[in-house]
């Protein structure tokens, strides 16, 4: 079944749903999969050897260490690249930095931002820059494979699953491609706790998190989303759900907080208000807009 129909069509079993994010959420995965998988890549795909020091710099901002923090790929490695060329070492190298007008177009029409949609459009239309896109992008997810494993999820996550799936559906709303989701969960065998398990192929977090509670199959005060990224707070509010924050560089404190506290509070009607606002504001406070070399 498509995936996106099967999320469409999944009946519940209880009356909460939680929505839970994968790679620096659930997963200490996040530093481990951008410092030695995608940026080496970033690096080599697009040419960025002479300017590798700033590359690896606005990458890591853009991926790590701001608002963009769990943006999909290919939106936060474009906004790297247009940093990249604006930073004045790079302009006094004469570094050609790439543009990429034909992914800039792809992803102006298209919202399921993955290989799957992008090797289509590159057998439709042949466009250069949709193929060197999706060589990074094949060569990142090699290189995750061959990278990336026996990473634990973060202390509580397990026992916080085990919890809440005795009254709550669990579905994990990422924007990673599935094979690393099902691969990553059933290693360490936490995907026993989850309904569905949805990648980028699905599309956004924000349509993911609107096909689960299409039709009134939840109420959306009785829906949380859990994430570690501004993106994953966006995609809950414009769901009109509530919204629990991982803080960066806090993950374990804030796992802590949601297993001792937080899940309870929801599964009381206890948790929207105060409770979320202060949450949130502390959250946002973490992750700046503005790099540091500006």
């Amino acid at each position: 079944m498509d995936p996106q129909a099967e999320l469409a069509h999944l009946q519940p079993n209880h009356a909460y749903l939680i929505a839970i994010d994968s790679d620096g959420c659930a997963f200490d995965s996040m530093e481990i999969k951008h410092k030695e998988c995608f940026i080496p890549n970033f690096i080599k795909y697009f040419d960025l050897q002479p300017v590798a020091k700033y590359a690896r710099e606005a990458a890591e901002f853009t991926n790590l260490y701001s608002k963009w923090r769990g943006a999909n790929r290919f939106v936060s490695y474009l906004l790297a690249l247009d940093l990249l060329k604006e930073r004045p070492e790079v302009i006094a190298r004469n570094a050609k930095i790439p543009q990429l007008p034909g992914l800039r177009a792809w992803m102006k029409r298209e919202s399921r931002l993955g290989n799957p949609a992008l090797t289509q459009e590159v057998k439709r239309t042949g466009d250069a820059d949709l193929e060197r896109c999706l060589a990074w992008s094949l060569a990142v997810n090699e290189s995750v494979a061959n990278i990336v494993y026996n990473v634990p999820p973060f202390p509580l996550v397990r026992e916080s699953l085990h919890m809440i799936s005795q009254w709550a559906d669990i579905i994990v709303c990422s924007a990673t491609p599935h094979e690393a989701l099902q691969r990553e969960w059933e290693e360490h065998d936490i995907a026993r706790y989850v309904r569905f398990i949805g990648g980028q192929e699905v599309g956004s977090k924000k349509e993911m998190i609107e096909l689960a509670i299409a039709g009134s199959r939840y109420d959306r005060s009785r829906a949380l989303m859990i994430g570690d990224a501004p993106g994953d707070m966006s995609a809950a509010k414009s769901n009109g759900i509530l919204y629990f924050p991982i803080n960066p560089n806090k993950e374990e404190k804030s796992w802590q907080v949601f297993y001792d506290s937080a899940a309870l509070r929801f599964k009381n009607g206890e948790y929207a208000g105060d409770y979320e606002t202060e949450l949130i504001a502390a959250f946002e406070k973490s992750l700046p807009a503005v790099p540091p070399w500006q």
